[in-house]
């Protein structure tokens, strides 16, 4: 099974923090990602932009409306994501738990969100 974990964050805790606070945070996900690709249970990561540099397009009187910046108001942020092919939602809950984003930074927000996920290549899932 495949799972998607989205890491999420307080965007202004976030940038209140000092740059070397923030980046020995941080610089702990790097490392747990290679741990786990090595496993062959990580299928990719990234992280994202900032929210000001969002693009949301949205269909209005029925073409795309362009909009700036996150299309929902909201206090927590997606800052990165991983995937990962697991066996079950236990293991993927079990993995995920030992990302950075899980268990540090709890004064900035972080948290991960662990969604399954189905792919469909070619009309085949």
């Amino acid at each position: 099974m495949k799972f998607l974990c989205l890491a999420y964050y307080d965007e202004a805790k976030y940038n209140a923090l000092p740059k070397d606070q923030l980046e020995a945070i941080v610089s702990k996900c790097p490392a747990y990602d290679a741990e786990l690709r090595d496993t062959g249970k990580m299928l990719f990561s990234a992280s994202l932009g900032e929210p000001k540099e969002t693009i949301c397009i949205r269909p209005k009187n029925g073409k795309p409306s362009f909009t700036d910046g996150p299309f929902a108001e909201a206090k927590e942020m997606i800052g990165g994501f991983f995937m990962i092919e697991v066996a079950d939602a236990e293991e993927a809950r079990r993995i995920a738990s030992h990302h950075p984003a899980a268990h540090l930074g709890e004064h900035i927000g972080w948290g991960v969100e662990v969604r399954p996920v189905g792919f469909y290549l070619d009309g085949q899932r």
